[in-house]
């Protein structure tokens, strides 16, 4: 990992002598030797000339010689790595000064750390191309990130009412936590259903149930989030369904659909057809959102769930960031223009424990973003560059010991998210780990997000941190490690390649065990887990239960859908499915004809099974 050498560079604050320079300005005589120190690092990236002393070999940073250098800064700076040097050692109490990626920090960054630096070209301006410092140029001073927070559980009845309670709160968008049966594409009613229903999120199987979702619920003026993959297409037509039921058009609906399935073959795993025709149900969705959806996101490029494997920062920004190379290249093979697409692509972010690198990560993935979508697949739009996202406090990070602390974590996480402009967050609840969130849980989850907003001043400035020394070279650090997987993934044919290969499954796996290593050693602390645990602790904080009524109120509704429904209607719908499948025709319009004549999600996707087959994973160790 970079970044983890003590540097011997300077102080920017004195010269050698201890006091302040006199004649031109201070600040001009700063720059002067940072521009001194950039031609210094040119001059030793040429080839064939060996590095001097205080000078970068080729291709590296500048590093200043611990001996005399005759440059104030360089100078102020070894005096103060002599002293450090010297300092006493942290205590064995004490954990390794390393990220939550186990990245080794720095004791202190200085100009040195960003020599050669072009900082209009690499920093700029918030909404200004790169756009490291943001996609707006007012940020939140406009308008406040939307506070979206992801529900579900029970049954469709349960959670809208869930969604009710939200909005009354404050909310200001609507997320879509489905169960797994959902995620798998069964029905309620399916034996491998059992037990599992409604558990981890809502039950949704037919158009009936997508309706009571959002009863008295207007679809036209709330903006929807829904969390589904490898059925996705079918829970995208089961909304637009119902929108068009209350006689609203799918060009008035917004909101956005995860729909990332490289995403779940490389980490989370809910897959279900093989990668090709799973890629091409991807883009039958943005080819629609295209024509018929303007104000929908058709893919939410995902790298919540590679970070909640076990990805490192790094990992999870050049995974996830090649996965939407992968999606772009699908649609423009398909003859879809860049420019009109590309707009409507958003990403997915996890805010994770370490303060610094996850900010950093959110600027580096907007100048990536914005930088191949211009140069490599010359996307002419401006609005094709911004990366829009949204941003989740770290599951992983939550403990089922000491709940009440997750409540400090979910806010220093989501004060990273925010300070790194996300579009939209979601405050994870301190039960989590034990249980779905309780509606106390929930609404402090939610109230931590409305007192950062409203309360510490920090959606006041756009990119607060930008020009800190730390925050910009772990930003250049985090874009040329995730360029260097770009390369390796490219070396070996690509993304689909890469995942039918298993190698993001491999550096994941890897990081994983080198950071749980790295509890057990005592590398990394985690309060009431491996230091300070309190002995025979007790729970004492309202947990939500999921009892078995959901699961029988699901198969009383499938039943009673199956024998009301147009038998002969429905039969059809699914055939006409079926041969658009093998035409290899686009399937959202037939998908949306099926669901409409009641078809349920397992019966269409039984029908793709017989045309596309199931993905069987082999295994990594």
């Amino acid at each position: 990992m970079a970044g983890g050498g003590r540097r011997s560079g300077g102080d920017a604050g004195r010269g050698s002598g201890g006091a302040r320079p006199s004649g031109r300005r201070w600040s001009d005589r700063l720059v002067d030797k940072v521009k001194r120190l950039e031609a210094d690092l040119d001059a030793a990236r040429a080839p064939g000339k060996p590095a001097g002393p205080g000078k970068a070999p080729a291709g590296g940073r500048a590093r200043a010689s611990r001996g005399p250098s005759g440059d104030p800064l360089l100078e102020a700076r070894r005096r103060w790595q002599e002293g450090f040097d010297a300092a006493p050692p942290a205590g064995p109490d004490r954990e390794k000064p390393v990220t939550v990626s186990l990245r080794p920090m720095p004791p202190l960054c200085d100009p040195t750390d960003l020599a050669g630096k072009d900082h209009l070209a690499d920093i700029g301006w918030p909404g200004e191309f790169p756009y490291t410092r943001g996609i707006h140029r007012s940020g939140y001073r406009s308008k406040l990130w939307t506070m979206r927070q992801f529900a579900g559980f029970g049954t469709a009845k349960d959670t809208n009412e869930r969604y009710k309670f939200l909005l009354a709160n404050g909310q200001t968008g609507l997320s879509v936590a489905f169960d797994l049966p959902t995620l798998m594409g069964y029905d309620s009613d399916h034996p491998s259903s059992e037990g599992e229903v409604g558990m981890c999120g809502v039950a949704i199987s037919s158009i009936e149930d997508m309706d009571l979702l959002f009863r008295d619920i207007p679809l036209d003026r709330v903006s929807t989030s829904m969390t589904i993959n490898g059925p996705a297409a079918i829970l995208l037509a089961l909304y637009v369904a119902v929108a068009e039921e209350r006689g609203i058009p799918s060009e008035k609906l917004r909101g956005t659909l995860q729909n990332d399935i490289l995403k779940e073959f490389i980490a989370q795993k809910e897959f279900i057809f093989p990668p090709k025709p799973s890629m091409k149900l991807v883009v039958d969705t943005i080819e629609f959102g295209v024509r018929r959806m303007p104000q929908w996101n058709s893919v939410s490029i995902s790298g919540y769930h590679i970070r909640e494997a076990g990805s490192t920062a790094a990992q999870e920004l050049a995974f996830t960031i090649a996965d939407g190379f992968g999606y772009v290249e699908a649609a423009m093979e398909r003859g879809i223009d860049v420019d009109a697409f590309a707009p409507r692509l958003s990403f997915f972010w996890n805010a994770h424990l370490d303060f610094f690198e996850e900010i950093a990560k959110y600027r580096a993935a907007r100048r990536i973003w914005a930088r191949h979508m211009r140069d490599r697949y010359r996307a002419k739009d401006p609005r094709s560059w911004l990366m829009r996202f949204h941003t989740q406090t770290a599951g992983v990070s939550l403990t089922a010991q000491q709940p009440e602390n997750n409540i400090v974590r979910t806010a220093i996480e989501a004060l990273a998210g925010i300070l790194g402009g996300t579009q939209s967050l979601h405050t994870n609840s301190m039960d989590e780990t034990l249980a779905l969130p309780s509606e106390k849980a929930v609404k402090i989850a939610l109230r931590t997000q409305q007192v950062l907003a409203h309360e510490h001043g920090v959606a006041s400035v756009q990119d607060p941190l930008g020009g800190s020394w730390l925050l910009e070279k772990l930003t250049d650090d985090l874009e040329r490690e995730a360029e260097e997987y770009f390369r390796r993934i490219r070396d070996q044919g690509g993304v689909l390649a890469c995942v039918e290969k298993g190698f993001q499954q491999r550096e994941i796996a890897r990081s994983a065990y080198d950071y749980q290593r790295a509890l057990e050693r005592g590398d990394r602390v985690v309060v009431g887990v491996n230091r300070f645990v309190e002995e025979g602790e007790r729970i004492e904080i309202p947990l939500l239960k999921i009892g078995k009524e959901a699961e029988r109120e699901q198969r009383r509704r499938l039943k009673r859908l199956r024998s009301t429904r147009d038998g002969a209607a429905a039969r059809g719908a699914l055939d006409a499915v079926r041969r658009d499948a093998k035409a290899d025709r686009n399937l959202m319009p037939g998908l949306v004809a099926a669901v409409r004549a009641r078809a349920t999600l397992g019966e269409i996707v039984e029908v793709l099974k017989g045309v596309y087959g199931v993905h069987e994973e082999t295994p990594e160790f």
